[in-house]
């Protein structure tokens, strides 16, 4: 075998992304919260980024963009020096752009300026203490069960291994196997009741079951009839299911009204007791934009982001940057600082335009849900959006990524105006999400003691002029969590 080394030319073409594109599309796929998080930890990272001060106009302030800096120049092909000049930056550009490129590890925080640490200490005092988890909660009611050591060690075994529903899916034979303490399985079996007192009621509980005959026996002590509704629990569970109340007033020889009754009262029982405890965060959802209608019936457009103070790049360290007194190593610090504050502040202008842009052309073509609901949805393609703004469909994905609308009909994720649709008989479409809200309509003015069935609502829709197959009312009904017609029975 032989090998050459030897010189060619080839000529290609690539697509790069620059650091400042990177980020830019960063910051237009952030949610409000997100990008408010992300400028916070800018501002802590960043000397030359200051907030200005004052309330906004709902517009963000013009922002001074940069000329050309050292690194950002087109690597152009010359003939002085062999292109000395172009293989120093190069040889700089990892240097000058380390911290605009990497995002995977959290900006360095600045050192803290004198009282400072006081203040971060004064905030973690007044933060609220976490909330006690299940697990601790059920341990500090069974240090106080009475029971042999054997039994309480059991216990505690039992209560390490109850999920956060209040559940015990371990079976006792597996626990015996898998925990190091010495417990029995003669011990579990006597524990497991004691810990089944425990509050809230139901915890410990091996299936839905047990866990609302728990319940039921916890409301029984306290001196109330539950004898129907345990023994619908304990005999009837599967009828239950299947809403078949006549054939169990038959079996149990008590009117339907009392089955009735009784299921009600099952309703009311919390099949997750566990949740009761502990914390349990709900998501925040912050709308990047309100849309409304004026009076003249035309579409409004506010952003959020401007209802804070905006963000500028300091004079101070501007000036210092330039002064040639300064040290050369806090200038080329001071330099890179700089750039990167005046591309943060670039980027999140150009995500309030694109946004604002791409919310004023989606409700343009959706005006009518603002005054109809969701029924007056159209089919509306990312394409079509995109190609009404003038960029890629992919910014307008990126654009519409996590974000939130405010409006008179409430607060919606943006994505959920785009959607396909179907043409009725007479012409006109009708987006998925607006035939979904119609199927719901029909579902809930339906006469609830003969309820209709899938074809049923199929042939309600053919009548409006909405064509669609059984098994698709099927599909949308099981999206809209709608049980089938015989579990909405009422008698």
């Amino acid at each position: 075998m032989r090998l050459n080394v030897s010189q060619g030319l080839r000529l290609e073409q690539r697509m790069k992304l620059s650091p400042r594109i990177i980020q830019a599309m960063e910051i237009l796929q952030l949610p409000l919260m997100a990008l408010q998080e992300r400028i916070e930890q800018e501002l802590a990272s960043n000397p030359c980024l200051e907030l200005r001060e004052g309330p906004a106009d709902g517009e963000a302030p013009p922002v001074e963009e940069p000329g050309p800096q050292r690194g950002e120049e087109m690597l152009v092909v010359g003939a002085d020096e062999n292109n000395r000049e172009d293989f120093e930056r190069l040889a700089e550009f990892g240097d000058v752009y380390a911290e605009e490129m990497d995002w995977s590890e959290a900006p360095p925080r600045r050192a803290a300026a004198d009282g400072e640490g006081d203040a971060k200490m004064e905030a973690l005092a007044n933060k609220p203490a976490p909330a006690e988890s299940l697990t601790d909660y059920l341990l500090g009611q069974w240090a106080f069960v009475e029971a042999d050591e054997q039994i309480k060690e059991a216990g505690r075994v039992i209560i390490q291994n109850i999920d956060d529903d209040g559940y015990l899916r371990t079976p006792l034979e597996e626990l015996v196997r898998q925990e190091p303490p010495p417990v029995t399985l003669e011990a579990l079996q006597s524990a497991l009741p004691l810990v089944q007192k425990l509050d809230p009621p139901g915890v410990g509980a091996r299936d839905l079951r047990e866990c609302l005959l728990i319940q039921l026996d916890a409301e029984a002590a306290a001196g109330r009839d539950v004898d129907l509704a345990r023994q619908l629990v304990r005999d009837f569970h599967r009828e239950l299911e299947l809403n078949h109340i006549p054939q169990i007033a038959r079996r149990t020889g008590r009117s339907v009204g009392e089955i009735a009754e009784a299921v009600a009262h099952l309703s009311r029982l919390d099949p997750h007791p566990g949740r009761l405890i502990g914390d349990h965060p709900v998501p925040y959802i912050v709308p990047d934009a309100v849309v409304d209608l004026d009076e003249d019936g035309n579409v409004v457009v506010m952003m959020r982001d401007g209802d804070g103070p905006g963000l500028r790049v300091s004079r101070t360290y501007r000036k210092m940057a330039r002064q040639r007194q300064t040290d050369p190593e806090a200038r080329r610090f001071l330099q890179r600082n700089l750039r990167s504050a005046r591309w943060l502040i670039g980027a999140i202008n150009q995500r309030r335009r694109t946004v604002r842009r791409v919310i004023e052309e989606v409700f343009r073509a959706q005006r009518e849900f603002l005054e109809r609901g969701k029924e007056a949805l159209r089919p509306l393609p990312m394409t079509e959006v995109a190609r009404r703004v003038g960029v890629h469909v992919a910014t307008v994905s990126r654009a519409v990524a996590g974000k939130y609308v405010q409006t008179p009909r409430g607060i919606f994720p943006l994505r959920m105006f785009f959607s396909g649709g179907k043409r009725t008989e007479t012409g006109q479409d009708v987006a998925w999400g607006a035939i979904k809200a119609r199927l719901q309509e029909i579902v809930d003015r339906e006469d609830k003691s003969h309820p209709l069935s899938d074809e049923q609502i199929a042939k309600a829709l053919r009548r409006e002029g909405i064509d669609i197959a059984r098994r698709t009312v099927a599909k949308y009904r099981k999206l809209l969590n709608i049980p089938p017609a015989r579990q909405r029975k009422q008698y």
